[in-house]
């Protein structure tokens, strides 16, 4: 299976890197820094359409794994992958032929935050995402800030996740 993580966070080499780099060592995935592209917010009027959305999201559909890297930025994800996930919108509208190509592909996530446990209802939005595009969900990990300076000591948790990603839609 081919896979691609987006980190979506405003610091490229933050916790969330730490645990995506932590984690790819078993994946083995390509990584898509959204930091690296001009992605405007969603507009009815299409007038972004000149930014980089469309070349990612071109690329991203020759992936059955999609990814997802967040830190968690006041209970939901961050503002950057927040942006991007809402021109998703665009497939739906002026991009149909990608978002159909989207459909049968696998979605998870992988976030980071500086609470011990995870918020209810933070995968809400990735698991209706993925149900409305017709992808599979595949459930996400996350790490408190905590558990991140001791990496080494959930090497089975981390692989167990990986496991169930590499699956895919099996």
């Amino acid at each position: 299976m081919k896979g691609v993580i987006i980190l979506g966070s405003a610091n490229s080499k933050g916790n969330t890197y730490t645990l995506l780099k932590t984690i790819n060592k078993d994946l083995n995935f390509d990584v898509v820094d959204l930091n690296d592209y001009n992605i405007q917010p969603f507009d009815y009027e299409f007038k972004n359409r000149e930014d980089d959305f469309y070349n990612l999201i071109s690329k991203m559909i020759e992936y059955d794994i999609i990814v997802l890297a967040t830190p968690v930025y006041w209970y939901t994800m961050s503002g950057i992958l927040k942006m991007f996930l809402d021109r998703f919108s665009d497939c739906l509208m002026i991009y149909k032929e990608i978002g159909r190509q989207l459909r049968g592909k696998s979605l998870s996530v992988i976030s980071t935050g500086s609470d011990n446990v995870l918020k209810e209802g933070f995968y809400m939005p990735f698991e209706e995402t993925a149900k409305y595009l017709g992808m599979s969900w595949k459930d996400g990990i996350y790490f408190s800030s905590d558990e991140l300076s001791q990496l080494d000591s959930h090497h089975s948790r981390i692989h167990l996740y990986c496991e169930a990603i590499k699956k895919g839609n099996q």
